[in-house]
């Protein structure tokens, strides 16, 4: 590997990491929370003011989309009468992805500040934190003694310190579904109907919760927002290329010697974010990584080995950042075993709204078994590629798209592991290897 460069971690969402007591309010504040709050409260600050900040600071949305956030914010209706909400979105389920439940466990009061920040600046005065409903052991616990903290300090409330800003913030937990990550499917679980995605439009910045206007955003991107208007956006937007400002929390799982959670700036050469985690376990050869979660564009190992961390670069490469979550592969791999796993989890998670997903994804894993059972001919390969085509597009949600894209993927970049397996009845190329080796 090159040489690597040293880099400053942790300083927005894990800030408090190292500290005793990392979630309490006392540490919290010790380390600046609340500054910008306070300052609201006091009216040293307007609500064009913290959108501009937001917007000006690049920060894009965390949960996968990444649209900027202050963009998103801008959205809301300023003069829409009657109650408007803030929804924070810590469903986190992609496959991959494990970093939101650690700012829930250790920097909880920065989620909680920063959708305070964004309710005011939105005109919202009521949010809710929609948490997995796997988290109910201990970051749910931990949100919730910081909430009561809050409380108890005056921060959240109404007529905050006579500032005439009102803001109640509750938590939510739901129960497990990972179609509830994508906005409206969230929605309508807080509603106490099944979780499934509604048509847009209307968009929820016009028809949210209750019908009323609503803006979602994740909790890596809520978390961020007290930092950046309290050391600046250009600090934030500094820390990171152009269009992709500021630090990311990167989940590296798979064959890595330090599998974990990184707060590190975006824009980091794959290189040196490859050697922070310790490089690929036991010195073996890198096959290929999932850069974004399990929804985006597998890339070989060559192919990623000179991109960047961001946005655009790994657009460039025929994939996307999405979460951050970041798997890495090596030579040791059955690709067609990875991709019925991946399968078998969306067709588990469709919620049968959309006839292309709900018939598509069982199609699509089926298919798949049969190859690693040795009893698929060549041609299911292209009916896999031509089921994937015809789910890709046309549901109401990205749950469709998210089953479509690995299978277009792996088949596009490791054809001949699905080949050789079909011709061997079930025999991956890696068993072959090993053995022949």
């Amino acid at each position: 590997m090159s040489e690597q460069r040293t880099y400053e971690q942790n300083l927005v969402c894990y800030q408090t990491l190292g500290h005793d007591r990392p979630a309490s309010l006392e540490t919290y504040r010790k380390l600046g929370g609340y500054e910008v709050w306070e300052r609201i409260l006091a009216g040293g600050m307007s609500r064009e003011e913290v959108i501009d900040g937001v917007k000006a600071s690049g920060l894009r949305g965390r949960g996968g989309a990444g649209f900027p956030t202050g963009v998103k914010w801008s959205f809301m209706p300023k003069d829409a009468p009657g109650q408007k909400y803030v929804v924070c979105n810590s469903d986190e389920s992609e496959p991959g992805t494990c970093h939101d439940r650690e700012i829930l466990r250790y920097n909880p009061h920065a989620i909680i500040e920063g959708m305070a920040i964004g309710g005011f600046a939105m005109g919202a005065t009521v949010g809710y934190n929609y948490i997995r409903g796997e988290f109910i052991d201990e970051p749910v616990p931990v949100f919730e003694a910081a909430l009561k903290e809050a409380y108890a300090a005056g921060l959240l409330g109404h007529n905050l310190r006579g500032s005439g800003i009102d803001f109640d913030l509750h938590a939510f937990v739901g129960a497990g579904a990972y179609i509830c990550g994508e906005e409206t499917g969230l929605l309508e679980s807080l509603e106490g109907k099944p979780g499934k995605p509604r048509f847009k439009p209307p968009f929820p910045a016009a028809f949210g919760l209750y019908g009323r206007p609503t803006t979602i955003n994740n909790t890596q991107s809520f978390a961020s927002v007290p930092t950046i208007l309290r050391r600046g956006p250009k600090w934030f937007a500094d820390l990171g290329p152009e269009a992709s400002g500021g630090t990311a929390l990167f989940s590296v799982s798979g064959h890595v010697e330090r599998p974990g959670n990184y707060e590190l700036p975006m824009g980091i050469p794959f290189r040196d974010l490859l050697e922070i985690a310790g490089g690929v376990r036991e010195g073996r050869k890198l096959k290929a990584v999932i850069p974004g979660g399990s929804s985006v564009y597998v890339v070989p190992g060559e192919l990623i080995m000179d991109a960047t961390m961001d946005y655009n670069s790994l657009k460039k490469i025929g994939t996307s950042f999405g979460t951050g979550a970041v798997v890495v592969m090596d030579e040791t791999t059955c690709m067609v075993s990875v991709l019925r796993r991946l399968s078998r989890f969306y067709y588990a998670e469709s919620c049968g709204q959309c006839t292309p997903c709900r018939e598509g994804t069982g199609w699509m894993y089926r298919l798949l078994s049969r190859v690693l059972a040795g009893q698929a001919e060549r041609k299911d390969l292209d009916l896999l590629l031509d089921v994937a085509g015809r789910i890709e597009g046309h549901t109401i949600c990205a749950l469709g798209d998210a089953a479509a894209w690995p299978v277009q993927s792996f088949l596009r970049h490791f054809m001949p592991e699905f080949e050789y397996m079909i011709q061997h009845r079930g025999r991956s190329i890696v068993e072959s290897r090993t053995e022949a080796a």
